[in-house]
């Protein structure tokens, strides 16, 4: 079993930034593919950005391309995201997961999640 705590995530003004953060403990960090997803009201959970094991592959939705940014401390046990130029379409729960697999791109294919952590963009 992986455990994930999330934290980080608060209200902000639309053009502002964030940074999330992830620690994971149960499995070897390094052995896990890790993302961040989100869901807003009303809508499915999606996508938005993957760190393989290593951290020298990484995936985006492209709406956060150029703005976020995914990265991970392998001696720490932490995954990051650094959210910049943030806009009211961000506002969703943000939920890092993790995955068996070397980098995962898409919601279904995380194994494991965390308990979300809220986001909301004013404009």
């Amino acid at each position: 079993q992986v455990q994930l705590v999330e934290s980080g995530g608060e209200l902000v003004q639309a053009g502002g930034s964030l940074r999330l953060s992830c620690a994971a403990s149960g499995r070897t960090f390094s052995t896990l593919g890790m993302g961040w997803c989100r869901q807003a009201p009303g809508k499915e959970r999606e996508f938005v950005a993957a760190i393989s094991w290593t951290g020298t592959r990484i995936r985006y939705v492209e709406s956060v391309e150029g703005r976020f940014t995914i990265s991970r401390d392998n001696a720490k046990n932490t995954v990051y995201l650094q959210m910049n130029s943030l806009k009211s379409e961000d506002t969703a729960v943000y939920y890092c997961a993790a995955s068996s697999r070397i980098i995962a791109v898409s919601a279904d294919e995380y194994d494991y999640w965390g308990q979300g952590t809220q986001v909301t963009v004013s404009s």
